[in-house]
């Protein structure tokens, strides 16, 4: 299929994307508002690790099948209709606060809905980018986009917890609305180009896995690093998830003082953004993943071990993890893209995407039942050494430090 971009397409989707950034804003600060109020109101790692698995799960559960819809159905009409039901969500919870009927299990299943939606915005939102960007410009636009996401995800909290000073929580929740107003406009007004593919004979999803499978097997060293990586975000689970409550019970933290740690982190990851995006050839990718997965560890460990009230070491401890990722993430990349072929580089990127991301759900509800029996300290100080211990191992035991990639 020939991409139907053109330089015309390329500025109405900056129009889209530019709302896109707005809303994005809304739903930062939504989130960090609806997480930290069930912080103070539960001060429980169970009942925090239960809102991020339900937040969470639609992503991996309904993701792979609501790619197979989005490529049937009108994209411009789907992102329309999952923005405008996350704005509904949110009128949803304003007046469960307006009316102060809001409890804990209430307020997470109503806000797991918001992943439902996601589930269906996220890949539809993706799949508009190649039809509507040029190719010669689509890497420079992904650096840009992970940029300025980095930078809105760094506003939203720090907003979300001024806020939460002056108004209440249900006056805050109206500017997800906003934000909706204001990226819903650009949408309804671009033409977004439909995809219209010739009838051909499909593969079954089984028949797909299996053959991406067997490609991961047959490039030296990938599937062992494709286990490292996803070990790896199992046992970063924990620290995200459990960290409103780590500032707030372990630190006498308050609302302002996790939104200094939240920019700390978004700093962190727009830094190693910018190193991943300026240093393009990577000499000894594995060596460079390996050591990044010590330095992430590294910062997990000077998290957990921050004194009592210590707020900064804590948002340097996740700075120096979160800039990390993208060094991490981009070399492991790399090495799909420059050693599987285009033919299957789907099939075996979807496998990567559905195992990578599958440990994750599990990871958020096994973190606050561990975290309820030992305390989140031992929990941060345990999971770090598992890290460090599955790069030794991985290293020591396996033919991965003798592959070279290219």
């Amino acid at each position: 299929m020939e991409s139907s971009s053109t330089s015309n397409t390329f500025k109405s989707y900056i129009s889209f994307w530019t709302g896109q950034m707005f809303s994005l804003l809304g739903s930062s600060i939504v989130q960090f508002v609806v997480i930290w109020w069930i912080t103070i109101e539960t001060k429980s790692p169970i009942y925090l690790s239960i809102a991020a698995f339900l937040g969470f799960l639609p992503m991996v559960v309904i993701s792979p099948i609501a790619g197979v819809f989005i490529d049937r159905w009108n994209r411009k009409l789907t992102i329309a209709i999952t923005d405008f039901l996350q704005a509904v969500i949110t009128v949803w919870l304003i007046f469960l606060f307006i009316l102060n009927i809001a409890d804990v299990w209430t307020i997470i299943l109503i806000n797991s809905l918001r992943g439902i939606c996601q589930a269906f915005h996220f890949p539809a939102i993706n799949a508009i980018i190649p039809i509507m960007i040029p190719k010669k410009h689509l890497s420079r636009f992904n650096g840009i986009n992970y940029f300025f996401t980095g930078i809105i995800n760094i506003i939203g909290p720090v907003v979300a917890a001024s806020l939460l000073l002056i108004w209440t929580i249900n006056e805050i929740l109206w500017i997800d609305i906003i934000t909706f107003i204001i990226a819903i406009f650009p949408l309804l007004l671009i033409k977004i180009p439909l995809v219209i593919e010739k009838d051909k004979k499909r593969d079954s999803f089984k028949n797909d896995f299996k053959l991406g499978f067997n490609v991961l097997q047959t490039v030296p060293g990938l599937l062992i690093l494709l286990i490292l990586i996803s070990a790896v975000n199992f046992l970063s689970v924990p620290f995200h998830t459990l960290l409103p409550l780590f500032v707030k019970v372990n630190h006498v933290g308050t609302a302002s003082d996790f939104a200094i740690v939240m920019a700390l982190i978004q700093i962190g990851m727009v830094s190693g953004a910018l190193l991943a995006t300026i240093k393009k050839d990577w000499k000894h990718r594995v060596r460079v993943i390996f050591l990044g997965i010590v330095i992430a560890a590294g910062g997990y460990i000077t998290a957990a071990i921050s004194p009592p009230g210590n707020i900064i070491m804590i948002g340097i401890g996740g700075m120096i993890r979160a800039a990390m990722i993208p060094v991490i993430n981009t070399n492991f990349l790399t090495i799909i893209q420059t050693n599987v072929s285009a033919e299957t580089q789907g099939r075996v990127m979807s496998i990567v995407i559905t195992i990578a991301s599958a440990v994750s759900p599990i990871g958020m509800v096994l973190s606050g039942f561990i975290a309820a029996a030992i305390g989140i300290v031992p929990l941060y100080l345990t999971f770090a050494a598992l890290e460090l211990a599955s790069v030794l191992i991985t290293w020591l035991f396996s033919n991965i430090r003798h592959v070279v990639y290219e």
